[in-house]
């Protein structure tokens, strides 16, 4: 059973030993069959951490036990939402939070530790997602060819090249891109990636792939072991997110760009132009690793938007209002 020290660690403050038990139990399930990403269960830890103080205090100080939060009404799981409200917490946040408590729920649930189905009962907040922000085709051509120039070691610059048309051209997340080892460089037809939840998916690779990771690889002067990491740093680590962000970030103010032009809008970008083109919704889908067709359909926002700013620019009624 966790000691008082972990409790600590995962709440910031002592709870019942048999909440503590449940939620050490909870964690390791999210670690190990879930896979949660570290920010993720962190987010998650905090966000339960809130919902027990929240409880404490309204239950006069004393901290819940297990039969306590099995007995929760749905006016109470209504009252913490509200008072997410009151302190100004946005749709969006107020309903992450939720989420990690109906996780914790469902998981107690599943292995018997209490049955609450109020939590069930509550209506998720209502989040408006911001649309995808992707550059046009010839910012993106031109941040790929600047990325090379910009270094003042020619490997480094192949490196953020490499990287970048990567994503671009495949649509990986920055964190896909950098999870590659060695072995699994782009140089063939088709390129496996492992995606959220270690879903596998298959990407087609461009030859302007191939030749950006080939000149990459060539020009490198570290060996790559086959297991090791495909892009390394300056002293042969594996590539960390924050160096391919802050290149990104200095590419975008020397070319004038908008603060959209992140890693990220690459990816972004690759769906968009490719749905501009013709691309099938399902196989963009496919391609991008998207669990849900509606997270793929809001690049269908971003086109109407673009071609509705096409028209409004070019048509001669549209000018003249």
């Amino acid at each position: 059973m966790p000691n008082k020290k972990d409790s600590d660690i995962y709440l910031g403050f002592s709870a019942r030993p048999d909440v503590q038990d449940a939620l050490a139990h909870w964690r390791r399930w999210l670690e190990s069959e879930k896979v949660v990403s570290r920010h993720t269960l962190s987010a998650y830890t905090a966000d339960v951490a809130e919902f027990l103080r929240f409880l404490t205090e309204f239950h006069g100080g004393s901290p819940p036990s297990l039969n306590d939060l099995g007995d929760l009404k749905a006016a109470d799981f209504r009252a913490w939402m509200s008072r997410l409200a009151m302190d100004g917490l946005v749709g969006a946040s107020r309903a992450r939070k939720l989420a990690a408590v109906r996780n914790l729920f469902r998981w107690m649930d599943r292995g018997g530790r209490l049955h609450n189905p109020a939590v069930a009962t509550l209506a998720t907040p209502k989040v408006k997602r911001p649309a995808p922000r992707p550059l046009t085709e010839i910012d993106a051509d031109r941040l790929l060819e600047e990325a090379e120039r910009e270094r003042e070691e020619p490997w480094i610059g192949k490196r953020d090249r490499a990287l970048f048309t990567l994503l671009y051209g495949c649509g990986l997340r920055i964190s896909e891109a950098l999870g590659l080892a060695a072995r699994d460089a782009p140089l063939g037809d088709t390129l496996r990636v492992t995606g959220k939840g270690r879903k596998d998916r298959m990407i087609p690779i461009l030859p302007a792939v191939t030749e950006a990771v080939r000149a990459y690889l060539d020009s490198c002067p570290f060996t790559l072991a086959p297991d090791g990491p495909l892009f390394v740093g300056t002293r042969g680590g594996r590539l960390n997110a924050s160096i391919a962000q802050h290149q990104m970030q200095k590419l975008r103010a020397l070319m004038g760009m908008p603060d959209n032009a992140t890693p990220h809008a690459l990816r972004h970008s690759f769906a968009t132009h490719l749905l501009a083109d013709g691309g099938d919704l399902r196989a963009i889908q496919d391609l991008l690793g998207h669990a849900s067709l509606s997270t793929t359909q809001r690049y269908t926002d971003v086109e109407n938007e673009q071609l509705m700013n096409v028209y409004r620019n070019a048509h001669p009624r549209a000018r003249k209002g």
